[in-house]
């Protein structure tokens, strides 16, 4: 009978035993910020469940890991700085986009008055392209940076068409 060195077992024994204990472990629940538009032109900002998790490798053999694939089409990946104090005065997001700060904070206010603060770790979606200018002139959001400090966010831009009155419309 062939006896495996304890060491290499141990490594062997892992990834079986983490596909074991993640699989009777409910799908995790993760939270996004979503600055969408009503039939108004009025924009929101929902904080929105992300919940359709899959357990699988992303790569073999690499272990299993929870994965919410969402629609795959063309996307522009960029990174920013703001400078500090930077505001963006109101204006709707020039495309569909995820929008993660990595260091620093920022905010996003609404035309509805709601306003996210996110940090390192926080994700928004940007879906307010069909938001109409109101009374006070205000169309889309308003957004800043929080602090004295700059701020630096990935942005992914993709190719999905804006939706009205469609908060969460990712799960």
């Amino acid at each position: 009978m062939m006896r495996l060195h304890p060491i290499l077992a141990l490594f062997l024994f892992i990834p079986l035993s983490y596909a074991h204990a993640a699989s009777d472990t409910p799908p995790p629940t993760m939270w996004y910020w979503h600055n969408w538009t009503d039939h108004n032109g009025v924009s929101h900002n929902t904080r929105c469940p992300l919940q359709n998790f899959d357990l699988k490798s992303m790569s073999k053999p690499a272990g299993p890991q929870w994965q919410n694939r969402l629609p795959s089409g063309q996307s522009q990946v960029i990174f920013t700085v703001q400078p500090a104090h930077w505001n963006g005065t109101w204006h709707p997001d020039p495309k569909v986009q995820w929008i993660i700060p990595l260091k620093g904070s920022w905010y996003v206010t609404a035309m509805d008055g709601t306003k996210a603060v996110m940090g390192p770790g926080d994700v928004s979606l940007g879906e307010d392209q069909a938001s109409r200018k109101d009374a006070k002139g205000h169309v889309g959001h308003f957004a800043g940076n929080v602090g004295d400090g700059p701020v630096e966010l990935m942005v992914i831009q993709t190719d999905e068409t804006p939706t009205v009155d469609r908060p969460c419309r990712f799960r």
